[in-house]
């Protein structure tokens, strides 16, 4: 199974930046289609991103359309979500996800079978 650790989250304006990274170790990271969700206090786990194997296709939830950027990079075992205009209800914990589903794009919970242990951001008003 592939172990995942997310860095890049922290306390930003309104209107301000962040790049979150998923480091990958134990498998390559080209098996996996990857994902990112995250989940605010009190709220379930949502969908934000997903991007396919190398990077081909990418799939975004309405929310964060035109304002996310996910990406790839399978020589360093590497995924980014490059997140721009943030809002203060972008607030939660951001989780990388690995998937080994081949018959759609996963985009639910329980389509990721590997998680890293989540990275905070907050955008403040």
């Amino acid at each position: 199974q592939v172990q995942l650790v997310e860095s890049g989250g922290g306390l930003v304006q309104a209107g301000g930046s962040l790049r979150l990274s998923c480091a990958a170790s134990g498998r390559t990271l080209s098996r996996y289609y990857m994902g990112w969700l995250r989940q605010a206090p009190g709220q379930e786990r949502e969908f934000v991103a997903a991007i396919s194997w190398h990077g081909s296709r990418t799939d975004y939830a309405d929310s964060v359309k035109g304002r996310f950027t996910i990406s790839r990079d399978n020589a360093k075992n590497t995924v980014y979500l490059q997140m721009n205009s943030l809002k203060p209800e972008d607030t939660a914990v951001y989780y990388c996800a690995a998937s080994t589903m081949r018959a759609r794009v996963p985009t639910g919970r329980d389509d990721f079978g590997s998680w890293g242990q989540g990275t905070q951001v907050t955008v403040s008003s």
